[in-house]
């Protein structure tokens, strides 16, 4: 059994625009057909300041976006034309007038894509640009392969940042010899040009294709090498192999703990105490909260006997049931020009319940290691 994050992830966020009444195009894109008649649908924070979305992807992504070359490419600068990313990135003094003289701010500068002139950040004079070509010559370098088959790459938010991905061709294994559940892994690239953050090395179960899943390429990356824009900052390959471990000791400790899981038993009355931790209830709380209450452990309870069937009564199906619940079950309140089913994308999209899963992993895993 293999688990891919990403087709899982595609499956759903179709499903959310089926859901609203959005129609898909013939060019894959969705297009909605309520109060955001004829939007495109999506973008996710897809840089389209050049009249397309900066993407390549050597998989169709869920939003229709981007230039797909199935089985991906290998050649760098063919990746950069297609990602929209071949842009260069300058430092220019900033300049101001006052009482009609032109006078430059010491110290300053403004970053400046060498394509549409737009500003993308302000930043130090010891900031150091990142060149977009640059990043596929340190994960090259990084993981001592020439001819990498690129997963993706494109620019985000204006193309103040960019990101780059690849496939590591080992994948993890959750409970081999038994649940055999096998997860995709990549190593993800997310450059800054807008001096608000570090650049990051990232290995993670997600390939980048849009701002959604660049967020949960971070979140769910257990190894991570931070990149300061400064002179040499790519030079310390051994250092960052250290770190990110060329994804072994990530792949290790990540199956460990989700093997662990799977092999840990979980009764249903040790379910419902995960359940009351996660969503605690006041002794004087009102009737509406209770009532509220009941109807979401019935719920849960229905999820994870369904889910027992695939992966026993284990700890491993308890963390699917409760993040199946969140992305796709629990209420939502949506606002004035929604639906609930768009309130529940906006979540998703969002990560409004990424610390309830996060407490819900830690909480499970402090049960495997019980007396």
């Amino acid at each position: 059994m293999s688990t891919d994050v990403n087709a899982q992830f595609n499956d759903q966020r179709a499903a959310e625009f089926a859901d609203t009444g959005a129609v898909r195009q013939a060019d894959g894109t969705w297009r909605g057909t309520g109060w955001d008649e004829g939007e495109v649908l999506g973008r996710d924070g897809l840089d389209t300041s050049t009249g397309r979305a900066a993407l390549y992807t050597s998989t169709p992504a869920w939003h229709g976006l981007g230039e797909v070359v199935p089985g991906g490419i290998t050649d760098i600068d063919t990746v950069l034309d297609l990602g929209g990313i071949s842009f260069g990135v300058d430092k220019r003094a900033v300049r101001y007038v006052h009482d009609g003289d032109q006078r430059i701010m010491g110290g300053r500068f403004v970053t400046v894509r060498d394509d549409t002139g737009a500003a993308l950040g302000v930043v130090s004079g010891k900031y150091q640009v990142i060149g977009n070509r640059q990043i596929f010559t340190f994960l090259e370098d990084l993981t001592a392969t020439s001819g990498v088959v690129w997963e993706s790459a494109g620019a985000l938010r204006g193309g103040r940042k960019v990101f780059v991905t690849m496939r590591v061709p080992e994948t993890v294994t959750i409970d081999r010899g038994g649940l055999d559940d096998e997860v995709v892994l990549f190593i993800a690239m997310i450059n800054s040009h807008d001096g608000r953050s570090l650049s990051e090395a990232v290995v993670t179960p997600w390939r980048i294709v849009c701002g959604n899943t660049e967020r949960f390429a971070v979140r769910d990356a257990r190894a991570r090498w931070g990149i300061r824009h400064t002179s040499g900052a790519l030079d310390r390959l051994e250092e960052a192999r250290r770190t990110l471990g060329l994804t072994v000791r990530y792949a290790d400790a990540w199956a460990a703990e989700e093997t662990a899981l799977v092999r840990t038993d979980l009764a249903v009355a040790e379910f419902h105490r995960v359940i009351a931790d996660l969503w605690p209830v006041d002794d004087d709380a009102p009737v509406r909260t209770v009532n509220a209450a009941e109807r979401r452990v019935e719920t849960l309870d229905a999820m994870f006997r369904a889910e027992t069937q695939r992966a026993g009564r284990t700890a491993y199906a308890a963390e699917k049931a409760i993040t199946d619940y969140l992305d796709h079950v629990a209420p939502r309140r949506p606002g004035k020009t929604m639906t609930e089913e768009i309130a529940r994308a906006t979540a998703v999209l969002e990560g409004t319940d990424d610390e309830t899963k996060s407490r819900a992993h830690r909480r499970l895993l402090a049960l495997t290691r019980r007396p």
